[in-house]
Formats: structure tokens, sequence, C-alpha cells
């Protein structure tokens, strides 16, 4: 079992940037691929970012290539997601999700642990 709880959101302006942090506890967190997705009201979950257990392979969805960088340190158990030229079509809940086999993948069907989510929202 592992346990992921995610920090880091709120309310910036567009342009402006947060760094979320998805904690994990419970099981050797270096044996797992990390990933972000993230919802809006009214849409379905979508990909953002996604890395390997070593933190060597990265992919990202098209829509926040070159804004958003994810990261692992695995000595504190933490995955962050760095997100920089907010836009208001950002705004969502988002979610930190493991992945036991540590190979990344865009697909939450993959993914058998999840966090509860934080919010981010960007304002025009």
């Amino acid at each position: 079992q592992v346990q992921l709880v995610e920090s880091g959101g709120g309310l910036v302006q567009a342009g402006g940037s947060l760094r979320l942090s998805c904690a994990a506890s419970g099981r050797t967190f270096s044996n797992y691929a990390m990933g972000w997705f993230r919802q809006a009201p009214g849409k379905e979950r979508e990909f953002v970012a996604t890395i390997s257990r070593n933190g060597y392979i990265k992919k990202y969805a098209d829509s926040v290539k070159g804004r958003f960088t994810i990261s692992r340190d695995n000595a504190k158990n933490t995955v962050y997601l760095q997100m920089n030229s907010l836009k208001p079509e950002d705004t969502a809940v988002y979610r930190c999700a493991a992945r036991f086999n540590g190979i990344t993948s865009d697909s939450p069907d993959e993914y058998g642990y999840w966090g509860q989510g934080t919010q981010v929202t960007v304002s025009s």
C-alpha cells in the first residue's frame, strides 16, 4: 500500500508559477513510476506528466510541454510538479499517482495508487 499526499496548490494569476509536491509513504518509493493528472469541473481526468522510477524518463502532455517540469527526490519520497506560465485553462484539481512497475504511462488506468488532490486555480 502506498499513501500519497499532495500539497502546493492555490490561487495564482495567469503567467504565475506554482510548485506541487506529492509525498509518498508506505512502500519503497523508488520502485514506482509517478504521474500527475488533473481534472477540471465538467471535464474528464487528463494526463499531465509522468516520471520513471529513477527519474531518467519524463513525459508531458502537449498542453503543458515547455511550461511544466516533473521531478522526483527518492531520498525524500517526493515527486514535484513545477508549473510556470500558468494559464486559466490549467485550473483543475491536480492528483499524483503511483505505478508499481516503475514504467511511465499516460493512462490513469495503469496507476494503482492516488492522492486526494490539490486545487490549482489560475485567474485571468
